[in-house]
């Protein structure tokens, strides 16, 4: 599979913006090293998402273009296409499940996509988008097993290692792995950091596989990492087998650390971060993942997303 991050990184222009990187004293002194953020929660969207969507998008051809994508998506994935088709005047379709966040929902509808409610788990969402990519001949994207994606994800690790030289980890969430995938893959060179892939205890589908060596189907299960949930797909073709080449370091964490990171997260960071987000603010809260002995290099952990209705937030804090 060729990943070509070159061209992902000039699909962003005008489009994505570069995110923050920012120290944060509490969280250094829990794991002991330097930890810096990476603000993706800040990004035009709400999520890294918008990278992914900008490298495919702008890789279409003019007849794709004029007919239209279809992805099926939890909420961020579809927001990002429905963004970036909104500025490229490509018609879109996002199928989504009947529990996506209402600020995903709203912002997607906001910009002009047409929004299918599609059943009560991911996987009837996706079936739902490739029955209707067949039926209207529309290009179907997916939101992580697509090099386009996977090189467009992999731009945030090259962000990193400009602006922080030296980083010896990077954490980040692992779903269907376009992002820690692409992130392994943009920075494998020697010297590199290592990814470590942390995944809500929820929505395993991707770290249950890597453990099977293949592809598995898991009932989903009810979680505050909503944007983590779903399958990996089968059929497979890309991400599974870059996230089990690439990345060797796996967390996995439960749903009161992820409760309990967004409230930090809220309280002492002062940001607004979505349970897929925080997962990798868990891990470090939660003493569930620490540095080597001895390995004092900085750690950056991704803050992924801040999709988040008021609601949610409200009642988490209120725990």
């Amino acid at each position: 599979m060729e990943l070509d991050f070159g061209r992902a990184r000039e699909a962003l222009a005008g489009i994505a913006r570069g995110t923050p990187l920012v120290w944060s004293p509490g969280l250094s002194e829990v794991a002991g090293v330097p930890v810096h953020l990476k603000l993706e929660n800040l990004q035009v969207t709400g999520s890294f998402k918008v990278r992914g969507a900008a490298a495919r998008l702008t890789a279409l051809g003019p007849a794709e273009r004029s007919a239209g994508v279809v992805v099926s998506s939890s909420g961020n994935h579809g927001r990002a296409v429905a963004f970036v088709a909104e500025r490229l005047g490509i018609p879109a379709v996002v199928c989504v499940p009947d529990w996506v966040d209402p600020v995903k929902l709203e912002a997607i509808r906001g910009h002009g996509a047409r929004a299918v409610l599609s059943g009560g788990t991911f996987d009837e969402a996706e079936a739902r988008a490739l029955e209707i990519a067949a039926r209207e001949g529309l290009t179907f994207v997916s939101a992580f097993d697509d090099p386009w994606v996977i090189a467009g994800q992999g731009t945030l690790a090259l962000e990193i290692v400009e602006e922080l030289p030296g980083t010896g980890h990077v954490l980040a969430a692992l779903s269907g792995g376009g992002l820690v995938g692409g992130m392994a893959a943009a920075v494998r060179a020697p010297g590199g950091p290592d990814l470590v892939a942390v995944t809500a205890r929820r929505a395993r589908v991707m770290w249950e596989s890597l453990r099977a060596g293949r592809p598995v189907s898991l009932p989903e299960e009810e979680t505050v990492a909503g944007a983590l949930a779903g399958g990996i797909g089968e059929e497979n073709r890309y991400s599974f087998d870059l996230v089990r080449s690439l990345v060797e370091e796996h967390v996995v964490v439960e749903e009161d650390e992820i409760l309990d990171a967004i409230a930090f997260a809220f309280k002492e960071l002062h940001v607004v971060v979505e349970g897929g987000g925080a997962v990798g603010l868990a891990a470090v809260l939660s003493r569930r993942w620490r540095p080597p002995p001895g390995d004092a290099r900085p750690v950056v952990i991704v803050v992924s997303g801040g999709n988040v209705a008021f609601p949610t937030l409200r009642e988490i804090l209120a725990r």
